[in-house]
């Protein structure tokens, strides 16, 4: 399945000069959803996992249906102030800003292997953040899955010490 092709880009957004990858278009694709669950499906399956971490927001889609499909567990990553209880924090900066994100400190221990899902890869800092905060948790992250990598922006290189698959690359 040609996924570039259902996926919009959108200029200037959310700020002048960005060119945004709309995955919306896939949300409401039942056929691509399958497709992509299936792939994710296919790459954590030998890997012994316990938990699929989805990062906020739209890690949560996939994240959760692969969990699912995987028969395991699905732990979120949300930004500062949304988790009850005891929580690590990390911040990050974003291509166009800075934020924080949260886990709950009993959510995974050590023992735990993970995949850890989000939607796209731009520049790194929010994967490179929520591999921190799994780190804290004593987790392992035996894999990371995308939808999209914006290879031209060099995020790959924050997370080049782990397994990862990235169903479109963009290199410009």
């Amino acid at each position: 399945m040609d996924l570039e092709k259902i996926i919009r880009t959108v200029p200037d957004f959310p700020k002048k000069g960005i060119y945004f990858k709309d995955l919306t278009p896939i949300w409401e694709d039942n056929k691509a959803v399958k497709y992509i669950v299936k792939k994710f499906v296919e790459f954590s399956s030998k890997k012994n996992i316990t938990h699929v971490v989805g990062i906020e927001s739209r890690g949560f889609i996939l994240g959760s249906l692969l969990a699912n499909e995987l028969g395991i567990g699905f732990v979120p990553i949300r930004k500062k102030g949304k988790l009850p209880g005891k929580t690590f924090s990390q911040e990050y900066k974003l291509e166009y800003g800075k934020d924080s994100m949260e886990i709950q400190i009993d959510a995974l221990k050590k023992g735990d292997q993970v995949i850890l899902h989000d939607d796209v890869l731009a520049t790194g800092g929010t994967l490179e953040a929520a591999l921190k905060l799994i780190n804290q948790t004593g987790a392992t992250v035996a894999g990371i899955c995308l939808v999209v990598e914006l290879a031209f922006l060099n995020g790959g290189k924050k997370v080049e010490n782990y397994e990862l698959l990235s169903l479109v690359k963009y290199f410009q």
